[in-house]
């Protein structure tokens, strides 16, 4: 829901009046903790609604499948009615406060929404490696199979391709160790092995082609921004296939996007939910470049929102780019649990009337402690806040509904068809068989005009041999040859004998 003033989040639970979020704000990231249960789902809903209604898209990780219910229209609830009155909400004054978003529905899989692919090339090594888990070592290799790609102009679309990239490098590996550095068969036996297995967790129907248009997730229209919702419930099941599609999706809107500079309010908003996938068992180098990306591609206006269940899955170096902060209610039964109400708490700026750390446990469902940005781009002091209902409707949608969906979509049949150009993996096949590409000649034999039927061969002399036929079997054929080679001895033996025999008689005469 939007109006004038902005975003409307909520009320203030101590009756001060609606808290907003300026849009022009809304690209300098934002965080949404809390314990499972406390209303976070809710709060990424009314976000991507106000978002949506001022025509800025949004695109959504819907890791739990209970947003698609932002694509139809909300009922009235007793709760949610109770909750807008509280908040002094004219929920009653409007004819029909409900209403839908334009949605768009990806999946990864292609079974619940549009696919959503990239390329092994768009991926790049580092990204890959991460996907399959490689050791440093094994990383050197794969990023020198992608640097004889790139020399020999080898398209790497899917994983067939860096299959056979893999098995040439194999191949090529002391020819490749002078010019390239060690080449080891091992780390490629290990790449071979962790490519088998992202196969079959079905990570193959990421790779390929068409490739995901950036561009299809900006889409406004007469009903105002589309929310793209990316069905992660099957997903979640491969986190680092989650993680690595999020952070390449951020990293190519960071490469792809012009500069905007400062706007009334942004391109694009992302939000991701589990966020700490996105940094579990990540080397530094990673961390440091999404920190890079989020700090950076506010300028280029995109807004990236977290959502976790604790703040300290986030590391300190993007955390502290956050500028807008829901935090629902956190509970302090461990070390660590108290470790992170404590870190929530020294986020927000100081309100006099709070005590932050006590009120984070004390939170009901619904209830936030809230802190945007202000007119001066400054963050508020903490409010304790009661989250606005929301307008769409709340929870999944039927298989049925996603079905219509996918078919009313103004991207309907834009990328159900796989498309499978030659790349490595065609190129590869032709140089391993030169000679079966190439047509066969016959070459004449010397000694008569070509094309003539060649001389009558003479008759056999008797040689005492077993005669081969056209017609032997492979059988008569041994048959044979050992009884030839057997006379051959016999008869040298005897020769022996008799030549003994003669030369002995002459010598005694």
């Amino acid at each position: 829901m939007a109006d004038d003033l902005g975003i409307l989040l909520g009320g203030r639970a101590d009756g001060g009046g609606p808290v907003h979020l300026l849009p022009r704000f809304a690209n300098r990231h934002g965080l949404i903790a809390g314990a499972t249960g406390t209303g976070k789902t809710v709060s990424v809903q009314i976000l991507a609604e106000g978002l949506a209604a001022r025509g800025v898209p949004v695109f959504l990780a819907d890791v739990k499948g209970d947003l698609a219910g932002l694509a139809f229209s909300g009922s009235d609830k007793p709760h949610f009615a109770a909750r807008a009155k509280q908040i002094g909400l004219d929920w009653g004054g409007k004819a029909e406060p409900f209403r839908a978003m334009p949605a768009l529905l990806w999946d990864l899989f292609g079974s619940q929404g549009h696919r959503a692919r990239a390329t092994v090339s768009d991926l790049g090594p580092q990204l890959l490696a991460r996907l399959l888990d490689l050791n440093d070592t094994q990383t050197g290799v794969l990023n020198l199979a992608f640097k004889v790609a790139d020399e020999d102009g080898l398209l790497l679309l899917d994983l067939k391709d860096l299959r056979a990239l893999l098995t040439h490098v194999a191949d090529e590996a002391p020819r490749l160790t002078k010019t390239h550095g060690t080449v080891s068969t091992t780390s490629i036996g290990a790449i071979q092995r962790a490519l088998l297995v992202l196969e079959q967790q079905g990570g193959v129907s990421f790779f390929g082609e068409p490739v995901l248009d950036l561009f299809d997730l900006m889409r406004s229209g007469p009903g105002g921004g589309y929310v793209s919702l990316l069905a992660a419930d099957q997903l979640m099941q491969r986190p680092r296939l989650y993680a690595t599609f999020l952070l390449w999706l951020l990293s190519e809107l960071y490469e792809n996007l012009p500069e905007a500079g400062d706007l009334p309010q942004p391109k694009l908003v992302l939000v991701f939910d589990e966020a700490h996938l996105l940094f579990d068992e990540a080397p530094k180098a990673l961390v440091d470049k999404v920190e890079q990306v989020v700090r950076l591609i506010r300028s280029k206006g995109v807004g990236v929102w977290f959502v976790t269940q604790n703040p300290l899955d986030i590391p300190d170096s993007v955390l502290g780019q956050l500028g807008n902060r829901i935090q629902h209610a956190l509970r302090a039964f461990t070390p660590r649990d108290q470790k992170a109400v404590k870190a929530a708490a020294d986020t927000f700026r100081p309100n006099p009337k709070l005590k932050t750390a006590q009120v984070i446990t004390e939170l009901g469902i619904g209830e936030a402690l809230v802190s945007v940005l202000d007119e001066s781009g400054a963050p508020c002091p903490v409010e304790r806040v009661l989250i606005r209902p929301p307008v769409s409707r709340v929870g999944a949608a039927s298989a049925a509904e996603r079905a219509a969906l996918i078919a009313a979509s103004p991207l309907a049949g834009k990328y159900d068809r796989d498309v499978d150009r030659e790349s490595a993996f065609e190129k590869l096949r032709d140089r391993a068989a030169p000679e079966e590409a190439a047509p066969k000649t016959s070459v004449p034999r010397a000694g008569r005009p070509w094309g003539a039927p060649p001389a009558e061969a003479p008759p056999p002399r008797a040689t005492g041999r077993v005669p081969k036929t056209l017609t032997q079997t492979t059988t008569e054929r041994v048959v044979t040859n050992m009884a030839s080679s057997a006379a051959r001895t016999i008869g040298t033996q005897i020769g022996r004998a008799v030549l003994r025999g003669i030369m002995g008689s002459i010598l005694k005469r």
